[in-house]
């Protein structure tokens, strides 16, 4: 909780916007980025070996859901090394971490949250979840799933407990500059957390992934959650339970899940061809801030776009926040972005109701037919100037290349533009 407090204080020192409950701020370091995994994927108790893995390449999952921590994780994880998600990173699987830390007071698990303090048994958990994650390798940015199990729902106080718990899981996770995920069953946590959904009282989850065994993957449709709750890129489903299945030769037991929300952001190594500068920004207009030696490894958290240089749009953002030229780097694709590194974007929570997403940084451009709802993420991939909106002139270009003023998304500032968002 002193963290918490440092950070809003530090907020509001600085002159960022005094955003509160459903919508908290959340700031992002310079050299990472957030991911979005849209596709199948799979859960299972221990996290596979490297060889199991590598024969699951062959299924149709993309991405593995992994118990990195909390007193209520039961399977042991001896593969759960930084070293395993380096390498099954590199091999291209997004991963899901979930962390299954103290229970609802009225739940079956062993390690439950007090009733009367909830909100410091949430901070304890957050924190301790941050610091696992950052063990593993799992940067600021990713999204962390707090595992919320079954619970007796017409228990007020327990339900109360359970929603002041999750709220201020969210405003630690967002204090430590990652993104928040909750992990709940479609009979309780999610119906609680949909009644909530707008409510001054509690902070609202950036992602929501709900257990309903219904083997349906859809990620709208859902009974106690309408579509217009976490409704871009920030749901997940668990839609079958515990059964085997084999790739490669190699079986395994597993749930099914469907994603399309944030995921594990990590670094991934590759090595420059030639003697290449490092930038501020992601052209060579921007100050040298480095030399890499020719032959050097760099270490990349994402990609996206600047002046062309040799066949490639392409420029590469460093570990340290820095810029390079991805025509130098080994990267496989020379004219395109390479997976499995993420395009460069950072989400951020809407404020308002229908928000409309334009063609250009204005209000004189034309309406794309949807907009976006409260609450929804806005995938921001640079700001530029535009026409003014309330307090600022700043525009978000998002990741379908839309655009959305930026006074109605909760980034720092609704005056100016917010570091480390790049200028478009």
């Amino acid at each position: 909780m002193v963290k918490f407090l440092a950070a809003v204080l530090a907020l509001l020192l600085i002159g960022l916007p005094a955003y509160g409950e459903p919508t908290t701020p959340i700031t992002y370091n310079a050299g990472t980025t957030a991911t979005r995994f849209t596709g199948p994927a799979f859960d299972t108790c221990t996290a596979p070996t490297l060889a199991q893995m590598t024969a699951w390449k062959a299924s149709p999952y993309k991405a593995i859901a992994i118990y990195f921590g909390g007193v209520n994780r039961t399977c042991a994880q001896s593969q759960l090394t930084p070293a395993w998600v380096t390498s099954v990173t590199a091999m291209g699987w997004r991963l899901v971490p979930v962390y299954l830390g103290l229970q609802a007071p009225c739940g079956t698990r062993k390690y439950k949250m007090s009733t009367a303090s909830s909100n410091r048994d949430a901070v304890r958990d957050a924190d301790d979840a941050v610091a696992k994650a950052k063990a593993l390798g799992l940067l600021p940015g990713s999204a962390l799933y707090n595992d919320m199990e079954n619970y007796d729902r017409t228990n007020t106080v327990c339900r109360s407990a359970v929603l002041h718990y999750l709220s201020a899981w969210t405003k630690e996770l967002h204090a430590q500059r990652y993104v928040s995920g909750v992990y709940v069953n479609q009979a309780s946590g999610a119906p609680d957390l949909a009644a909530a959904y707008n409510s001054s009282s509690y902070a609202r989850p950036d992602a929501l992934w709900i257990a309903r065994w219904d083997g349906n993957s859809a990620l709208t449709g859902w009974p106690p959650v309408p579509n217009t709750f976490w409704a871009v890129g920030q749901r997940g489903k668990q839609y079958r339970g515990d059964h085997t299945e084999t790739y490669g030769g190699v079986t395994l037991n597993i749930d099914n899940d469907r994603f399309d929300a944030p995921v594990a952001s990590v670094a991934y190594r590759y090595t420059v061809r030639t003697t290449i500068h490092s930038y501020s920004g992601p052209s060579t207009a921007y100050p040298v801030r480095s030399t890499i030696a020719a032959g050097a490894a760099v270490r990349l958290v994402c990609q996206t776009f600047g002046p062309k240089i040799g066949t490639t749009t392409v420029w590469d953002k460093l570990i340290d926040g820095t810029y390079v030229t991805d025509y130098y780097v080994r990267t496989p694709n020379k004219t395109g972005y390479s997976a499995p590194l993420p395009g460069c974007s950072f989400p951020f929570q809407t404020t308002i109701n229908g928000l409309s997403r334009r063609y250009g940084p204005g209000t004189a451009y034309a309406t794309y037919p949807s907009t976006l709802p409260i609450g929804s993420l806005a995938w921001v991939t640079c700001q530029a100037p535009g026409s003014k909106v309330g307090t600022t002139a700043v525009w978000d270009r998002l990741t379908d290349r839309s655009w959305v003023t930026d006074y109605y998304v909760a980034t720092g500032s609704n005056t100016s533009y917010t570091a480390p968002i790049r200028r478009c």
